[in-house]
């Protein structure tokens, strides 16, 4: 592309993102993860070592120049509320930049958010009040780095009504987890089916199939259109998956948009952490040597709120007690001493004493792990107070009769109310 051409596309892009409201989908409750998202909703789970889930497509939004920003809360969202109020209100009203908290409050007809063509239709006043061109609705539980623009640029291109970013995943991956499309040569949806069991291949790629990652582009007169009658609809369940995006693709322009690696060409990162499995896997490919995902961009940051800590300290050089951490992530105010830390990711002010050794393991914030234990394999939910000598992960049968959860693939769940610790809740 010669200079000239880019500068205008960047113009181009940039008009897109002015024009663009974004509504980022915060309000499921992420049953899947279990206990793990029992007081928490799963935007608001901890990522990363210092991250939340909600801060990915919030800071997609910020690097790729969509300054006006909706978050759809609704279950349990307490936590997240209160991140968003402490990382995410530093926008600038005067320059028309913000991030509003948009809960469900019974605006329309004294019902909650009932899905989520719902919880857009029953914003559609606040949404008016801006006069974008375009809706950016982003589901707020994906943890990716994409670039917002170039997806505006596609869809306006295309003149299109709708336009839906997907990636090829695995068909077993999909089955009964995601939605999956079928386009024709030119990128156009011509079937979409929410969650099915046997999802259909890719033409050509056996095994592969194309599923939506939950983030749509509409235009928005158009938007407004078809929530209003989707909201009329009695037996609708009120969901673009289910609802909104079948009934248009037969009548109305509706297109795919491969979402790829705009330096390779090749898939880009992407992963719904909707289960512990997947929760604990993206945790652990963060502390490979060469992630996929690049937490250390410069150009590409990821912003978010933490409380100030100092750094994570590792004490005591003996041979029986030696604190130290070797292929792992170790996160502000936290605290190795005289224990071993293995390929596993501290999240912030997590304590482990002396003789205890953590082996593939997510340790979420402001746990203390008692002496002489050994954790494998296993995600220890915030605020569990470990006791000395438990042993986790290594005998399966025994985690269970302690009250602990273990996935199929032998990874153990640990939280405060399987400990009896009630952090959350007394009587």
């Amino acid at each position: 592309m010669m200079e000239n051409d880019k500068n205008d596309y960047s113009r181009h892009v940039s008009r897109l993102t002015r024009d663009t409201v974004a509504l980022v989908l915060a309000g499921g409750q992420g049953s899947r993860l279990r206990e793990l998202t029992t007081w928490r909703a799963k935007p608001g789970l901890h990522f990363g070592g210092k991250y939340r889930i909600i801060d990915f497509p919030l800071s997609n939004c910020i690097n790729s120049g969509i300054r006006r920003i909706g978050v759809l809360t609704q279950y349990k969202a307490h936590s997240l509320i209160r991140h968003l109020v402490h990382g995410w209100s530093w926008f600038r009203a005067s320059k028309r930049e913000f991030v509003e908290i948009l809960p469900a409050s019974q605006r329309v007809g004294g019902e909650w958010y009932r899905g989520t063509a719902d919880a857009v239709y029953q914003n559609l006043d606040i949404i008016r009040t801006h006069s974008p061109q375009f809706v950016l609705v982003l589901a707020g539980d994906h943890v990716y780095k994409m670039d917002y623009g170039p997806f505006l640029a596609a869809h306006d291109n295309l003149q299109a009504d709708m336009t839906v970013s997907c990636v090829e995943v695995p068909v077993e991956e999909a089955a009964g987890e995601l939605g999956v499309m079928t386009v024709d040569d030119s990128g156009r949806v011509v079937a979409f089916d929410e969650k099915p069991e046997q999802p259909n291949s890719i033409p050509g790629k056996p095994g592969i199939c194309l599923a939506s990652m939950g983030n749509y582009i509409f235009n928005t007169e158009f938007l407004y259109e078809q929530v209003i009658k989707d909201a009329d609809t009695t037996d609708s369940v009120h969901d673009f998956g289910r609802n909104i995006i079948p009934s248009i693709i037969k009548d109305y322009r509706v297109y795919a948009y491969p979402y790829r690696d705009p330096e390779t060409g090749e898939q880009a990162y992407w992963r719904d952490v909707g289960t512990l499995d997947a929760y604990w896997s993206a945790n652990m490919e963060l502390v490979s040597v060469s992630p996929q995902l690049n937490l250390y961009d410069t150009v590409w940051p990821i912003n978010t709120h933490q409380l100030q800590s100092p750094p994570a300290k590792f004490i005591f050089d003996e041979e029986q007690r030696r604190g130290m951490a070797i292929q792992s992530m170790v996160s502000g105010g936290c605290v190795i001493s005289g224990a071993e830390v293995r390929g596993s990711m501290l999240y912030s002010r997590v304590r482990v004493n002396a003789g205890s050794k953590i082996v593939d393991s997510v340790v979420l914030p402001d746990v203390e792990i008692g002496e002489n234990c050994h954790i494998n394999r296993a995600i220890i939910d915030r605020g569990a107070i470990i006791p000395a000598d438990s042993i986790i992960g290594e005998d399966h049968d025994a985690d269970r009769k302690r009250g602990f959860r273990v996935t199929d693939s032998g990874l153990t769940l640990v939280t405060p109310d399987m400990l009896g610790q009630s952090l959350h809740f007394t009587r």
